[in-house]
């Protein structure tokens, strides 16, 4: 037993688990502002960045882990209310391709405020568990007590989230208010709240997911720490469908499993054109995603 669980083929597949849920966790903020806004947030992992650093950067270090990541939560449900304010309410209604130009442009806005306060420079994170793999029979086991605890927040998360959406009447008033605005209003939603407020839920867990990734002594946190991992991400919840929060956390960890074993036996340049591949063979498959549930038409 201790071999299997220290072998090569397991240290992948529990890697894989722990980088797929930071993927599912990206997947699922922009799964929360397409359900509750029909509009893709390409801004959201600069929006998380910029969430951590205040939470990390300017209360740092006389505050701990925990009580900056509870700010950093609240910067970045507070920078989500208003973004929605701000830019995105002139942009509902207008042509498609206008709300993804616009954030974008915010993206390149926050990253460049984010360089000229804090620096481009590497800045490590304090973490509250360690990070040094366990040992079974003095062999390494690819799982740290960090690795369990992203693994188990993200779990949480995305647990709290699916009851929110599926099971409560919010959850509800947040799919009429994207779905069908018109006729929520008729009915007594108010519309404009809800939506700031599916801004507000997408860019919290946009934030616990910084936390996560910056708090990795391999990443630490810099202005362009989320990019890549908001790229995988949105490949996750293109796969899992939109509106489904199962399908981000679905598509997330069985995308970084795949991908983990491709970087260990094959080349780690050809992740990102595996990823690519993934999404487009699950496209032809099913268009509007693995997870989403069929759309009748009626006649």
């Amino acid at each position: 037993m201790s071999a299997l669980l220290t072998s090569r083929n397991v240290a992948d597949l529990l890697g894989g688990v722990t980088n797929g849920v930071i993927y599912s966790l990206v997947a699922l903020s922009l799964v929360l502002v397409w359900r509750s806004t029909r509009i893709l947030n390409f801004a959201q992992g600069a929006m998380a960045m910029i969430a951590t650093y205040i939470g990390f950067a300017i209360l740092a270090p006389s505050t701990n882990y925990w009580i900056s990541m509870a700010v950093a939560i609240v910067a970045g449900m507070v920078l989500g209310g208003a973004t929605e304010r701000v830019i995105v309410r002139a942009l509902y209604g207008k042509p498609e391709i206008n709300p993804v130009v616009a954030m974008v442009g915010f993206l390149l806005v926050l990253e460049s405020v984010a360089a000229a306060i804090w620096s481009t420079s590497s800045r490590g994170l304090p973490t509250p568990f360690s990070m040094v793999d366990w040992q079974l029979n003095h062999k390494p086991v690819a799982m740290s007590p960090f690795a369990l605890y992203e693994i188990i927040t993200a779990v949480v998360v995305m647990s709290i989230i699916a009851v929110l959406f599926e099971y409560t009447k919010l959850g509800l008033q947040l799919r009429a208010a994207a779905i069908a605005p018109e006729v929520s209003r008729l009915l007594g939603v108010r519309v404009g709240r809800m939506l700031t407020l599916g801004w507000m839920l997408s860019s919290g867990v946009g934030a616990i997911t910084a936390v996560l990734v910056a708090s990795n002594y391999f990443t630490g946190l810099t202005p362009t720490t989320m990019d890549g991992v908001f790229a995988f991400g949105f490949i996750a919840a293109a796969i899992g469908g939109l509106d489904s929060p199962v399908g981000a956390l679905v598509s997330g960890v069985a995308m970084g499993v795949v991908l983990q074993f491709v970087g260990d036996y094959l080349n780690s340049n050809a992740i990102i054109l595996v990823a690519l591949g993934m999404l487009v063979v699950s496209l032809m498959l099913r268009p509007n995603g693995l997870f989403s549930a069929e759309r009748q038409r009626r006649v």
